[in-house]
């Protein structure tokens, strides 16, 4: 390994030899018109001739505009679960599955699926309206908004969303923390910036999302303690309760149509 190092770092150095020649046998007007090039460029995020930024200075070179949007790409998996209600169906479904005591079923892919799947029908009207009023007038042909306003129209649909879930306590307890100015006849939506807006939103998920895993584990701890009861009092202390109850909690989740019941409770209450 160590004599393969070697190689490789004098195949480095010898290109860069060889290249240093190569360059030190440039003509002077080869030489000067690079320099001058590197002068007139000077200041600019060096791209490619055709990508280059165009000559506004208001507007963001073309590199920047592409970490950015790698930047936003790689965030994009947290954004779905702040701004959506990704997060309150897939700690229901997780609190169904400890409930239920059937270990990793169903697995974690087919829990983490069928919550983006039910966040995407959640979320189906307020990616309608985004796509009416901020991406198709974006794209347009004729008279097409500026990005700026998109952002905005999109931010404000998801706005509307946030807020008819959001609980008034968690909107006043994080304007308190952030300080927000105050009016005399109080916050309105307007004045609830996006920042203070989304972790509010997010609290108030996971309340709901906890409450209805406390009623789920209700009936399956009933019928965990009376198999427990039931074993004691046959003597059977080295049986597990668990072995025992599994099999009627999977029977009463299924007689009772358990996967439609929980399903339709989560997508009515996003109505």
């Amino acid at each position: 390994m160590f004599v393969r190092s070697l190689l490789v770092l004098a195949l480095l150095l010898g290109a860069a030899q060889t290249a240093a020649a190569q360059d030190g046998k440039k003509s002077p007007e080869s030489h000067a018109k690079a320099m001058a090039q590197d002068k007139k460029d000077d200041g600019v995020v060096p791209t490619q001739d055709w990508i280059k930024r165009e000559d506004d200075k208001k507007k963001v070179a073309t590199t920047l505009e592409i970490l950015l949007l790698v930047t936003v790409l790689a965030l994009a998996p947290a954004i779905l679960v702040m701004v959506t209600s990704f997060t309150r169906i897939v700690i229901v479904l997780s609190f169904l599955r400890r409930a239920l005591s059937t270990q990793e079923l169903p697995p974690n892919q087919v829990i983490i699926g069928l919550s983006l799947v039910l966040t995407f029908l959640v979320m189906s009207p307020t990616a309608a309206a985004i796509k009416r009023d901020a991406i198709d007038p974006y794209m347009a042909d004729k008279n097409p908004i500026s990005q700026k306003d998109a952002m905005k129209k999109a931010e404000g649909h998801l706005r509307v969303f946030m807020f008819k879930q959001a609980r008034p306590q968690d909107l006043t307890l994080f304007m308190e923390i952030t300080k927000q100015p105050k009016k005399a006849s109080g916050w309105t939506e307007d004045d609830v910036p996006t920042e203070v807006l989304i972790p509010a939103f997010v609290v108030g998920e996971l309340r709901r999302a906890f409450i209805m895993g406390f009623a789920l584990f209700l009936p399956f701890l009933v019928i965990d303690m009376v198999i427990a009861s039931l074993l004691m009092s046959m003597g059977m202390f080295m049986l597990p309760p668990v072995l025992v109850s599994l099999p009627f909690k999977i029977l009463l989740f299924v007689l009772v149509d358990g996967w439609a019941l929980i399903v339709g409770s989560l997508l009515r209450r996003f109505a």
